[in-house]
Parts: C-alpha cells; structure tokens; sequence
C-alpha cells in the first residue's frame, strides 16, 4: 500500500517504459510494486537523479510542474536575470491557470532562456503538457504523453547542482520530499 495518492501508476514498470535509468540504478529498482518503493530504495542508495525522474513520470502534469517551480524559486536570488525570473513567473502561471495562452509564454521563454536554468526547464515542462510542439503555422505536433516529466527532472535536478555544485545531496533530499509532499497531495512546500 502506498500513500502516494497522485501517481496513478500501480507499479513503477509502468513509468519506466517511458525514460532509462543510469546502470547504476537497476539493480535498485522493483518495477512490479508501487513506484514508491523503487523512488525510496534510488534515494537510499544515493541515485538521486533517478528517483526524480522515476516520481517525476508518476506525477500529474500540474503537480510536476509544479514541483520543477518550487525547485526553481528556490534558487532564485537577486541576480537572477529577467528572462529566468519571466520564465519562473510563467510556469508559476500555468499552474495555476494551465491555458493555452500561458503555455505559449512558457515556450517562449523556454526557448528565450536556452534550456540552461531550472526556471527554464520549468517553463518548458509547462510548454510540453499539452497544445503543439510546433512553431505557429505549422501543422501541429501533440507532445507525447511523458515528455512534460523529462523536462520536470531536468528543473529539480539541475536546481539540486546549481544550489550546492560541491555537495547537492542534501538539496536532491529536499527536493525529492517536495515532490512527495506532492505525490501525497501536499503543496510541496516543507521546511528547508
């Protein structure tokens, strides 16, 4: 039994099928029980990146973009530029109100800030969950179904390193208990 009331997904092979672990991770991974165990025994074992990713595939699409934002505003600071505080504010928007006219600001400003910042892939992941890949009048392209949760582990992960290069354990451990906040139906948002 698990807690985890948002992620749809009875066992964690139906979330794998759609992204690969590192070599490192498979011999942690019990793909025929609850995603839940495999995200915990990754998180034991220090595989960070790959229980992002695995809890950021079972997570609805608003959830986890909300969790790329919460990983995204913790990093904010000052100096943060305008184009990755717009793109923040963006994704931050689109939860909030997921429309089609958001989320072509989101793309825009995911393509404005290169893909280089959590803020960006944020944004991004927002751009991803529904409406067309492609460019305006162009036939349009229907993102595939998991695309959204790539971009998602990108913005947690990327923000974990970016918060600490040297020794990001602690933040991948923050990060991964919002994002199971929200799995639980929590809003993410705990104690640092």
């Amino acid at each position: 039994m698990t807690d985890l009331v948002k992620i749809q997904a009875i066992t964690a092979a139906e979330l794998l099928k759609h992204f690969e672990v590192s070599e490192e991770a498979e011999e942690y991974l019990v793909p025929d029980t609850a995603p839940e165990v495999s995200i915990n025994k990754l998180s034991e074992a220090g595989l960070y990146a790959d229980a992002i990713k695995l809890l950021a595939h079972g997570l609805p699409k608003r959830e986890a973009v909300w969790w790329a934002c919460l990983s995204a505003r913790d990093i904010q600071n000052p100096q943060t530029d305008e184009a990755n505080v717009n793109a923040l504010i963006a994704a931050e928007s689109w939860v909030k109100k997921p429309s089609e006219e958001i989320r072509l600001r989101c793309k825009q400003l995911g393509e404005k800030t290169k893909y280089k910042t959590p803020a960006s892939w944020a944004a991004t992941a927002a751009s991803w969950c529904h409406g067309s890949l492609a460019n305006e009048g162009e036939p349009p392209i229907e993102p595939p179904e998991h695309l959204y949760a790539h971009a998602v582990a990108g913005a947690v992960n990327l923000a974990a390193v970016y918060s600490d290069p040297v020794n990001p354990d602690q933040q991948f451990t923050r990060y991964l208990q919002q994002g199971l906040n929200l799995a639980r139906g929590g809003n993410g948002k705990i104690e640092a």
